[in-house]
């Protein structure tokens, strides 16, 4: 069956964007000796795409999209970079995602190169934020997803 003019009209164009997972646990609190799963919004381990980012604040904070933890609908939400790993470009298919980007995207969309430069960008700083922000010994046992990479490489 072939699709009719409307409906081909509505899908959007498939675009390069930026995905990462969510740390399985964060630290929180006092001195970040508190251990959380996930953030307040999504799972640990979810997906999200990357549809917009704040320059100008150092890129601390994303606007993400992704399946939400209680509902498991799609939302766009901002969220800390220091709460996400494994940056990395994709051609984005799915219409929801692709909607959210339009929503709060600004500029033209970007490349494929584009997009890995960008990812690896977003890693080093998720990187050194999770490693600075609290700057306080971890509890022990730690669970947090400095800890987890540590164990995991060994």
């Amino acid at each position: 069956m072939s699709e009719s003019p409307e409906e081909t009209a509505a899908t959007p164009e498939p675009r390069w964007l930026v995905v990462a997972n969510v740390v399985l646990w964060r630290r929180y609190g006092d001195g970040g000796q508190e251990l959380r799963p996930g953030t307040k919004a999504y799972k640990g381990g979810a997906k999200v795409y990357v549809v917009s980012t704040y320059a100008g604040m150092g890129h601390e904070q994303l606007t993400t999209a992704g399946r939400g933890r209680h509902t498991g609908r799609w939302i766009t939400i901002d969220t800390a970079t220091r709460h996400l790993h494994s940056f990395r470009a994709k051609l984005v298919h799915a219409p929801a995602v692709l909607r959210r980007y339009e929503e709060a995207a600004y500029g033209p969309p970007m490349t494929r190169e584009q997009a890995e430069k960008h990812a690896a960008m977003l890693e080093q700083i998720a990187t050194r934020d999770r490693r600075t922000y609290h700057d306080a010994p971890h509890p022990d046992p730690c669970r947090c997803h400095e800890c987890l990479s540590t164990l995991s490489a060994e």
